[in-house]
């Protein structure tokens, strides 16, 4: 019988995995016989989720401090990853930060690191590992996660440097798929929905919010931990060799209304 979505062996960077979605999915992975580089800004998490994959997949973790936002920092990732394990098979670019206040508050330095962080940050974690691991060996899958915002906007919660960055993704992601499918290399973007993350907690557990949220979403309820997995494992897999440059939204339906 054929397990269209075995994982073994292969090796995953998963920026942003200290806690929250970026563990989840590289969990997802892990499970498929993954081998994981979790990075991230704080060693003593990232230690952790190390720890944590180690014990419960038996994979091999190789965890990593970096700012995505430093070149030099990225481009030492890759070094390292390629050193330790000769391959890069999938980037799942998670990384991010969120600026809430209205647009005409909004300062510079804010919509500046929105920018630095989800978007720029996210094309140097692409750029070095097209480049060095996955252009040499023809094949690659890199998953971009944006958000829903990066589709629509929204009355709730203003936060435009955000929609900014997170719809400059999902287009990025489809001009790299085209640039790179030559290559064999596959660019997708995820779209999340509003999940419960440690950046996101305090908005979802307020009734307004929730009221909100039940209103506004089909499902009418928040999205559950590893309700990404499926969407993560499939565009990560070889199964899914013919998918590139598509956005996926994993939202409960909010984009449908």
């Amino acid at each position: 019988m054929k397990n269209y979505f075995d994982l073994k062996g292969q090796v995953a960077i998963v920026t942003g995995c200290s806690g929250g979605l970026g563990v989840q999915m590289a969990k997802a992975l892990a499970n498929q016989g993954c081998n994981i580089v979790p990075i991230a800004r704080r060693m003593e998490k990232l230690e952790e989720v190390a720890k944590e994959l180690r014990e419960e997949f038996g994979v091999e973790v190789l965890p990593i401090r970096c700012d995505i936002t430093k070149t030099e920092m990225v481009e030492d990732v890759v070094k390292q990853t390629m050193e330790r394990f000769g391959r890069i098979d999938i980037l799942i670019n998670n990384a991010g930060t969120g600026a809430v206040a209205p647009a005409e508050d909004i300062t510079d330095e804010q919509f500046d690191n929105e920018m630095q962080i989800d978007l720029f940050g996210t094309f140097k974690m692409a750029r070095a590992v097209a480049k060095h691991a996955m252009i040499p060996a023809k094949y690659g899958r890199i998953i971009n996660i944006a958000s829903m915002y990066g589709l629509v906007g929204n009355k709730i919660a203003p936060c435009s440097p955000y929609h900014a960055a997170k719809g400059g993704v999902v287009n990025l992601s489809r001009g790299l798929a085209a640039e790179w499918g030559k290559y064999g290399i596959t660019v997708n973007t995820i779209c999340p929905g509003y999940f419960w993350t440690p950046l996101t907690k305090d908005t979802l557990e307020t009734e307004w919010f929730a009221n909100y949220a039940k209103g506004a979403i089909p499902v009418e309820r928040y999205g559950n931990e590893g309700e990404l997995d499926s969407t993560t494992i499939f565009l990560s897999s070889p199964a899914s060799s013919y998918v590139n440059g598509t956005a996926i939204p994993v939202d409960g339906g909010y984009t449908c209304v």
